[in-house]
């Protein structure tokens, strides 16, 4: 009798276990960045991020979720405050006021994740693939840039998947403002646009 109990009991905890695994984990990205201390050229830009960036929500796999909305947007409003005089943050391109220089409408491609089960490695990764449409305010395409970035966990050691997932997370969105702050103006498209306003502001 005692015996069967004890089986019974180990059915049970097994059912439980494997329930646990079928859950989905929703890991919330809580951060906020520092401003940039830069100087940004003498230039306007807007930003349009949509509600569907506002509140994106990645999905690397069937079983995570990852709500990247807020920091992404608050990492974007602060790197591009550091490249531009003046920045506006608008949700729609029909907001866009007359006289920007610039509207920049980003876009996540894709996220993803690889975990310590994956990669036999004892991290967790996340790349986030960003598409950044660039025009100027008249509506002229300018570049349509990727960005990617990346980011790892030190260690995963002691940490929950959680939080190993969200540090990792921000490393990576550390990293995307890290590339923007140092390669916008490196875009060759938007060198050749600089030049041609320098020249007009030259003939004028």
């Amino acid at each position: 009798m005692k015996y069967c109990r004890y089986i019974t009991g180990l059915l049970v905890l097994t059912m439980a276990s494997m329930a646990g695994c079928a859950t989905t984990l929703n890991v919330d990205v809580e951060q906020t960045f520092p401003e940039v201390v830069a100087e940004p050229r003498d230039l306007s830009a807007t930003l349009v991020m949509d509600q569907e960036f506002r509140t994106y929500q990645a999905q690397p796999n069937a079983k995570t979720r990852i709500q990247i909305g807020q920091p992404q947007v608050d990492l974007m409003t602060k790197a591009f405050s550091g490249l531009f005089a003046e920045v506006m943050v608008v949700s729609s391109r029909e907001q866009v006021r007359p006289g920007t220089d610039l509207v920049i409408i980003p876009s996540v491609r894709e996220v993803q994740l690889s975990t310590p089960s994956e990669s036999y490695l004892n991290v967790y990764e996340v790349w986030i693939k960003y598409n950044l449409d660039i025009e100027t305010g008249d509506g002229v395409p300018v570049d349509s840039w990727f960005l990617p970035a990346y980011g790892k966990t030190p260690s995963s050691y002691l940490l929950s998947r959680t939080t190993a997932i969200e540090d990792a997370t921000i490393v990576a969105l550390r990293d995307a403002g890290a590339k923007l702050m140092l390669d916008f103006y490196r875009i060759p498209a938007i060198n050749g646009w600089l030049q041609q306003q320098a020249a007009l502001q030259a003939e004028s």
